[in-house]
C-alpha cells in the first residue's frame, strides 16, 4: 500500500489538531471536535476533513504516539547496544515524550489495529532487551522476562506521570533502571 504524504501545511494542521486534542482531552475527555478545532486554530471543517470522527482522531493520535515510541526505542539500538545502555537511552527519551501523550497512551478505548501492531512490536523489542540482559547475567536466571518488562513499564509510567516537568530525563532513567535492576534495599 502506498502512503500518500500530506503537504507541509496539511501536516502542520494535523499536528496542531492532534496536539490540541491531546491537551483538551487530557483536561476534559468529553471535549468536542469543535473545541478541538478552536484550540488548534483551524476551522471545524478542517478537523472533519482530516478525521471523519472523534474515534478516527483518537485512533490517529494512538498511531502517532506509538510510532514515536517505536522510533525512540529503535534509536536506542535495542538489539545491538549493551542492554543497559539501550534501556537507559530509550527510557530517558521516552520520559521526555510520554507526558505529551498522557491522554492518548492511557485511553480506555480499544486501540486501532495499526497502533496495536506498533505497540506489540515495541513490547516485543522491550522484552528482547530484557532477554539480552538476562543472557548477559544482569537478570537472575529464574526471573521471567515478561514480568521484568511489566515491572519496567509500571516504573516508567509512574515516573512519567509524577516527575516534575523540569526533571532531568537521564537522572530519572538512571533512578528507574537502578530501582528495577537492584531494588530499593540498602546495599
Amino acid at each position: 500500500m502506498t502512503v500518500r504524504r500530506l503537504r507541509a501545511d496539511a501536516e502542520r494542521s494535523v499536528r496542531a489538531i492532534m496536539e490540541a486534542a491531546e491537551r483538551l482531552l487530557s483536561e476534559n475527555p468529553s471535549a468536542t471536535m469543535e473545541q478541538i478545532a478552536e484550540a488548534a486554530g483551524v476551522a471545524r471543517a478542517t478537523v472533519h476533513r482530516r478525521f471523519a470522527s472523534r474515534e478516527a482522531l483518537v485512533e490517529a493520535m494512538e498511531l502517532a504516539a506509538w510510532r514515536e515510541l517505536d522510533a525512540i526505542v529503535n534509536a536506542a539500538r535495542p538489539l545491538t547496544a549493551p542492554p543497559l545502555v539501550a534501556l537507559h537511552q530509550a527510557t530517558a527519551a521516552i520520559l521526555q515524550v510520554k507526558p505529551g501523550w498522557r491522554f492518548t497512551l492511557a485511553s480506555p478505548v480499544p486501540m486501532g489495529a495499526e497502533a496495536r501492531q506498533v505497540q506489540e512490536s515495541v513490547m516485543a523489542t522491550c522484552e528482547a532487551v530484557f532477554a539480552r540482559a538476562k543472557e548477559a547475567g544482569l537478570v537472575r536466571a529464574e526471573v521471567d522476562v515478561a514480568w521484568v518488562r511489566q515491572a519496567y513499564l509500571a516504573l516508567l509510567s509512574e515516573t512519567a506521570h509524577t516527575a516534575p516537568a523540569d526533571a532531568d530525563p537521564d537522572a530519572l532513567a538512571a533512578r528507574l533502571l537502578d530501582t528495577l535492576m537492584y531494588g530499593v534495599a540498602a546495599r
